[in-house]
């Protein structure tokens, strides 16, 4: 069994949430060559274009997924905590699509896809676990265009804290009553389309309405209720498993 809070435990974790694993295929997961790094904030660890050899799991820290325009403007496509399998696609698609980056100092370990693949070809759970968590990053994203698309400043940033606290509640990275949002007002506005300015506004408006208190990075939601209902959040969407 592996130990808590090494990557096999949060591979293993992270896949059991998804489909249901038998006592084999987590020993099988127990075998797969985990190459374990230790890397500073804003380290790029895949550039759209790469033709990556390794699939990525992010065992503690945060990092996301974005996308540049011709002209430099960046476009954060989602936000990435530990336990997460960060390019699963490149099991099938040989080169990058967007880029990969870390927001904190974070570990992650690097499986050699030709070995995950393997191992998921000849045990269907674990490929079914890997399809389905692929199944729900889709359903993230769909959500998050729509977010970006088709809501206002406040209920986008109300929406995207309340996504990132079900899913820190999720693996126990903390609640709605105190949690660590540490991404910059830059950063939340690539992941909405707002400058960082309206980012501020947006983020004190919350504030007034008595939704939630904030201390620097420190979160704390004083209504969980009324901040959904200004998010026109509804976790389903995750899937209970993200």
């Amino acid at each position: 069994m592996a130990e808590l809070d090494t990557p096999l435990f949060w591979l293993t974790r992270k896949l059991k949430l998804t489909g249901a694993l038998e006592e084999e295929d987590i020993k099988r997961l127990g075998t797969l060559p985990l190459r374990t790094e230790r890397v500073s904030r804003f380290r790029e660890l895949v550039r759209e274009g790469d033709i990556p050899d390794q699939c990525c799991l992010l065992a503690a820290g945060y990092a996301c997924r974005y996308k540049e325009s011709l002209r430099g403007a960046r476009q954060i496509v989602s936000f990435h905590l530990r336990g997460d399998l960060l390019d699963i696609q490149h099991l099938f698609l040989a080169r990058a699509d967007h880029s990969l980056q870390t927001i904190t100092p974070a570990t992650v370990a690097w499986i050699p896809k030709a070995e995950l693949l393997r191992l998921a070809w000849e045990r269907p759970n674990i490929g079914k676990a890997l399809w389905r968590d692929t199944l729900i990053d889709g359903s993230i994203f769909r959500e998050w265009v729509l977010n970006v698309g088709r809501r206002d400043a406040k209920t986008r940033v109300a929406h995207m804290l309340c996504e990132f606290v079900a899913r820190c509640e999720a693996v126990g990275l903390g609640s709605a009553e105190s949690f660590e949002f540490p991404m910059t007002q830059e950063q939340i506005g690539d992941a909405t389309g707002l400058t960082s300015v309206h980012v501020n506004r947006t983020l004190k408006a919350l504030d007034g309405d008595g939704a939630l208190l904030r201390n620097r990075n420190r979160f704390q939601v004083v209504n969980w209720e009324q901040l959904c209902a200004l998010a026109e959040f509804d976790p389903a969407y995750l899937h209970a498993a993200a």
